[in-house]
């Protein structure tokens, strides 16, 4: 599982939003979120695919929306969610096959608890 659907998890999104928003994150087209929302998401999506593009004006509107600090914080995290993906890629490493953050289901008493879905080892 990739690390996005992971902290949409995290985030409190079931699985059928998880599929939705992450089919967003493909296309680009976020014209169904909220403004202040869309607005950045659009900036990551730029930041990552064209940031050579990014003009002032651009800035300005995430300035605005957010304000001096909150947008260096978007910034700041899209740049390094960009990083670590670049390092990732370099060596190679593979993603979680699961969600490390999934819920799970709670267990009897000295019991190690199943992931929800799974049947817990006896």
């Amino acid at each position: 599982m990739g690390h996005s659907e992971m902290l949409l998890a995290v985030a409190g999104l079931n699985s059928e939003a998880i599929k939705e928003r992450t089919k967003m994150l493909a296309t680009g087209d976020f014209s169904s979120l909220p403004p202040k929302e869309g607005l950045a998401h659009q900036w990551a999506y730029r930041l990552t695919k064209e940031a050579d593009q990014l003009t002032a004006l651009d800035r300005h509107e995430l300035i605005q929306a957010f304000g001096d600090h909150r947008a260096l914080d978007l910034v700041w995290y899209i740049s390094w969610c960009n990083y670590m993906t670049r390092v990732a890629d370099a060596f190679q490493l593979p993603l979680e096959e699961e969600n490390v953050f999934e819920e799970t289901t709670p267990a009897p008493s000295g019991t190690t608890p199943a992931p929800t879905g799974t049947t817990p080892a006896k």
